[in-house]
C-alpha cells in the first residue's frame, strides 16, 4: 500500500529559505520568513538559521540561479542540517532539483502545513480531509519519493539491476493508480461525514437558536475565549494550528437568550488552497452562522496584516459579507502606545478582552445581546394545560422567565425567537 512517510520524523535541524524577486517584497518576505519559523518550530524541528534570499529572474528549475543554489546546499551542510524548507511553493519537479543538488530532505510551506495538521487532527472528518490533502499534494511527487517508500521485496523481482530497474517503474504507476483510488475513498467518506454534520446542524436549526461562529487567525486565542464563556474544557496551546475540529457550545446571554458558539481553525497567511478546499466543510460553521467573532491577537505588531488575511479567507469561503464583531484579545500585554492607539482607530467598535483572565466578558456578551436585538422577543401566552406538547416546545426552544396557572391555562412569560413566536401567535395575551 502507498504511504508518504512522514519527514518531521525523520528531520532534526533545517535551513529556512524564502526567495524574494522584487525588493519592495523584501519586508514582507522577512515577516513571512518569521512565520515559518514558528511553523517548523510547531514540529519539534531545530532551525539553525532563517535566509531571506534574493533574485533578479525567476529561474524554472530551482528559481533562482544554479550557483546560488549550489551555495545554499553547501550552507546547509556547513550547519549540519538534514533538511531545507522553502516558505515558497515548490512544483514537484523543483523540489527534485533541490534534493538532487542539496543531498538532503527539501520542504515547503504547504508540506509543513500539511505535517502540523496531520499531527493535529483528532475526529474523523478532520482527519479525512488532512488524508485527502496530503494525498492530493503527494500524487504529482511519487517519483521523488519513490527512494523513501518502504517496500519489502522491491519490485517483487529475483532478477538483476535492470530488470528491478524497469519494474519499478511499473511500480510507481501503480502506487499512483492505488492513491487516485485512495482519494476517491476519502473523498466518499467524507461525503458520508458531511452529510451527518448537515443532518446535525438541521438538527440545531430547528430549534432557532441564534449561532455565532469564533474566526481569526492561529493562535489568537479562540478556544480560550470559548472556554471562558462555555466554562468548557477545549485544548488550549500556545501553538500554531491548535484547533482543526470545530468545537460548539451553548452559553446564555444577559438577556436569558441562548446563543451556540462555535471554535473555528485558525487561518494563516498564504494557506495552500488545497487546505481551504479540504476543509470547507469545518469552515462551514462560519458560513452558516448568523454572526462571526473576529478575534485578533492586540498584541501582535502583525495583528492588521493578520486581520486582512482572516477576511480574505472568509471571502473565499463565501462568509465576507457575515455581520461582524471585531475582539481585541490579549489585551492586558499590550505594551506600546502606539500599537494600542493604531487598533483602537482601526477597529472603533472594537470589543477589548482578555480571555486568559476574564477581562471584558460582561461586556462582549452584552454586545452579542446587541447583535441578536432583533431575533428575540419578550411574549407572554395564555396556554391551555391540555397543549402539554407546547409548554414542552417553549422550555425547549425559548427562556421562560415565569409561569403562572389560572384555571384551565398555564401563563408563561419568556424570550423566544421568530420561528416559535409565529407558532404560538395565536395564544399570545394581548
Amino acid at each position: 500500500m502507498f504511504e508518504v512517510r512522514e519527514k518531521p520524523d525523520m528531520v532534526e535541524k533545517a535551513l529556512l529559505v524564502r526567495i524574494c524577486f522584487d525588493k519592495r517584497e523584501e519586508e514582507e518576505g522577512q515577516l513571512l520568513l518569521t512565520e515559518l519559523e514558528e511553523l517548523v518550530t510547531t514540529l519539534g524541528i531545530g532551525i539553525a538559521e532563517s535566509l531571506l534570499v534574493r533574485t533578479r529572474v525567476f529561474h524554472k528549475r530551482f528559481m533562482c540561479g544554479t550557483g546560488k543554489a549550489a551555495e545554499l546546499g553547501e550552507r546547509a551542510r556547513e550547519l549540519g542540517c538534514d533538511c531545507i524548507v522553502f516558505d515558497n511553493e515548490l512544483s514537484p519537479m523543483q523540489q527534485r532539483a533541490w534534493e538532487g543538488t542539496s543531498d538532503m530532505t527539501v520542504l515547503d510551506r504547504e508540506e509543513v502545513i500539511l505535517d502540523i495538521f496531520g499531527k493535529r487532527a483528532h475526529t474523523k472528518e478532520a482527519r479525512l480531509q488532512v488524508d485527502l490533502a496530503r494525498m492530493q499534494y503527494a500524487l504529482p511527487r511519487m517519483a521523488r519519493m519513490w527512494g523513501h517508500l518502504d517496500r519489502e521485496g522491491g519490485s517483487g523481482s529475483k532478477g538483476g539491476g535492470g530488470a528491478s530497474r524497469g519494474m519499478g517503474e511499473q511500480q510507481i504507476e501503480v502506487d499512483r493508480r492505488i492513491a487516485r483510488d485512495r482519494i476517491n475513498r476519502i473523498k466518499a467518506e467524507l461525503k458520508t461525514v458531511r452529510t451527518q454534520r448537515a443532518t446535525q446542524r438541521k438538527e440545531r436549526q430547528k430549534f432557532d437558536t441564534p449561532h455565532g461562529a469564533i474566526v481569526g487567525y492561529t493562535n489568537a486565542g479562540k478556544s480560550t475565549l470559548l472556554n471562558k464563556l462555555a466554562d468548557s474544557d477545549i485544548m488550549v496551546a500556545d501553538m500554531l494550528f491548535a484547533t482543526l475540529d470545530p468545537t460548539t457550545r451553548r452559553i446564555e446571554l444577559p438577556d436569558g437568550q441562548q446563543l451556540l458558539l462555535t471554535d473555528t481553525v485558525g487561518f494563516v497567511r498564504n494557506l495552500p488552497h488545497r487546505l481551504v478546499e479540504a476543509f470547507k466543510s469545518t469552515l462551514e460553521e462560519s458560513l452558516l452562522a448568523d454572526f462571526l467573532i473576529h478575534v485578533l491577537d492586540a498584541n501582535d505588531p502583525q495583528a492588521e496584516a493578520f486581520y486582512a488575511t482572516t477576511l480574505e479567507v472568509l471571502a473565499e469561503l463565501g462568509a465576507g459579507e457575515k455581520p461582524m464583531l471585531t475582539v481585541l484579545n490579549k489585551m492586558d500585554r499590550v505594551e506600546d502606545p502606539a500599537q494600542l492607539a493604531m487598533l483602537r482607530e482601526r477597529h472603533p467598535g472594537a470589543v477589548e478582552i482578555s480571555a486568559l483572565r476574564g477581562m471584558g466578558m460582561e461586556k462582549l456578551l452584552q454586545r452579542f445581546t446587541e447583535v441578536l436585538a432583533d431575533r428575540v422577543r419578550r411574549r407572554k401566552y395564555r396556554i391551555p394545560q391540555s397543549r402539554g406538547e407546547l409548554m414542552a416546545q417553549i422550555h425547549a426552544e425559548a427562556k421562560v422567565l415565569s409561569t403562572e396557572y389560572e384555571g384551565n391555562e398555564v401563563v408563561v412569560e419568556a424570550l423566544l425567537g421568530g420561528a416559535l413566536e409565529g407558532k404560538l401567535r395565536g395564544f399570545l395575551e394581548e
